[in-house]
């Protein structure tokens, strides 16, 4: 009888000696833990391609890695995971509206990553031409608090004046007396629909035109603005005396 009833609680002790055994110990977690690189803070976040020297989208993280097709200027990605590989750090990326694939990392900006404001000012400050209004264009709209703005709006501004300069040559070379006299349109109109504006325009760049001079002049947005939310800085003491100068140009035109 003594053996029996020990049978029993033997063979009543098995199954909860069993989930001791599947249970984990306390600490110890029962999922394979993340690398350090899959846990990074970047997944997940958005960025944009700036720097289109650098905007390969490769196959895998690697220099070396088979090209899928380079992103340009302005494109939009998310971040999905993060290696580090040739002496380079690597953003796996979907890149919509159908591409996937990883992209160095330097050649994107966002907010999510400290410093990139001051990183895109120098990007801006050695490139050239259009480029760099589109580059000022992006800084403007990701980094609104940043502290070069100031600067930056005022470069804006000079660029842009310096821009109508070009323009008015080429709209002067290419718009010929005898084409504008065929159709009877006003002068002017030829001027302010000239092909060379089109790029500026998608960027919200407004050119005014002197008719008498036939020149083109920048309307002067940034340095209003510089002039109007950072009034205590240097800066727009030199946006004033160039919206000054603007107004009176333009007043001289209206009066011709």
């Amino acid at each position: 009888m003594r053996t029996f009833s020990l049978l029993i609680l033997l063979f009543m002790m098995l199954p909860a000696a069993g989930a001791a055994q599947r249970r984990p110990a306390a600490g110890i977690s029962s999922t394979p833990p993340r690398s350090a690189e899959n846990q990074s803070p970047e997944i997940g976040q958005s960025a944009i391609v700036l720097d289109e020297t650098l905007s390969l989208l490769r196959t895998s993280p690697s220099l070396f890695a088979p090209a899928i097709h380079r992103m340009q200027i302005g494109r939009r990605v998310q971040i999905q995971a993060v290696k580090e590989a040739d002496g380079v750090r690597f953003y796996k990326v979907a890149a919509p509206p159908t591409s996937i694939g990883w992209v160095q990392a330097d050649a994107v900006f966002g907010r999510f990553r400290k410093g990139d404001d001051a990183r895109l000012v120098e990007l801006i400050r050695v490139s050239t031409g259009f480029e760099q209004f589109e580059l000022m264009r992006q800084y403007f709209e990701l980094f609104p608090g940043s502290y070069s703005r100031p600067a930056m709006l005022l470069l804006f501004g000079d660029l842009a004046e310096d821009t109508a300069v070009k323009l008015s040559k080429d709209a002067n070379r290419r718009l010929t007396r005898s084409h504008m006299a065929a159709t009877g349109a006003p002068l002017h109109s030829y001027y302010l629909n000239f092909v060379g504006l089109d790029r500026y325009r998608k960027l919200g760049i407004t050119f005014l035109f002197d008719p008498v001079e036939k020149l083109f002049h920048y309307d002067g947005t940034s340095w209003k603005e510089l002039a109007a939310k950072f009034p205590d800085k240097p800066e727009a003491a030199e946006a004033l005396k160039r919206i000054d100068i603007l107004n009176k140009k333009m007043a001289a035109a209206a009066g011709r």
